[in-house]
């Protein structure tokens, strides 16, 4: 079954853009996934393809209207797909999201402009708001990208080597342990001894104690849950 993505934007134009290369296009090219565009302007009713107004209560920008971007997520053919969103107000984006996302039939994403998109849409419409990280940008798009990337790369047939999944950042609750590859000595820098031990349980323990340790010292966040689940058990 192809994994089906949908996107609601003002610039159609700018897709697939990164999607149609590498793993992830050809992951399209062979049909593990789709991807289909809706111009939101196609749903205006005024002349001026008006998508956007002045916020009431009064403020700088514009928001989206309601009705057009309602018209436009109601055209995609409907179905058990989650309807997101993406909004630096979202829940931040995870792994493990990613991967139940992965795991179903596809998504449906609307990608916001200007001062935001009006409430009543997201309501009405029940849409999850999902945020890629405490900054912001000019457009949903860009966001669009990644949450694709990392959901099309988790599906069967794209990724050729699934351990190479299993061992990433988050895939265990962790930061990835450093690599190193040819040549054995770059600027003065050796590849650290165990590393060319061929002895597979003390290389495992070398990742592992590696990637604790930058856990630990990047992302303090993560490491407190690893120490609660472990408490928990």
């Amino acid at each position: 079954m192809t994994w089906r993505a949908s996107v609601l934007t003002l610039f159609p134009e700018m897709f697939p853009g990164p999607l149609g290369h590498s793993l992830v296009g050809r992951g399209r090219e062979t049909g593990v996934w789709s991807l289909e565009t809706l111009g939101l302007r196609r749903f205006t009713s005024d002349r001026h393809e008006s998508v956007d107004d002045t916020p009431f209560g009064g403020g700088a920008g514009m928001v989206m209207r309601a009705d057009v971007l309602a018209a436009a997520l109601d055209a995609v053919a409907p179905d058990d797909r989650p309807r997101i969103v993406l909004s630096p107000r979202g829940r931040p984006l995870d792994q493990r999201r990613v991967q139940a996302l992965a795991a179903g039939s596809g998504i449906v994403m609307v990608c916001g402009r200007f001062e935001g998109i009006d409430q009543r849409l997201i309501d009405a419409r029940d849409l999850e708001e999902v945020s890629i990280g405490d900054f912001v940008l000019s457009g949903g798009e860009p966001a669009v990208f990644c949450l694709l990337d990392a959901c099309v790369r988790l599906l069967p047939g794209v990724v050729g080597s699934e351990a190479s999944l299993a061992e990433e950042s988050f895939a265990a609750g962790l930061l990835e342990y450093p690599h190193y590859t040819r040549p054995r000595v770059f600027e003065g820098l050796t590849v650290p001894d165990v590393l060319l031990s061929g002895h597979h349980e003390r290389i495992r323990a070398w990742r592992l104690a590696e990637a604790q340790r930058l856990t630990r010292e990047r992302r303090p966040d993560l490491w407190a849950k690893l120490e609660a689940s472990s408490e928990a058990q």
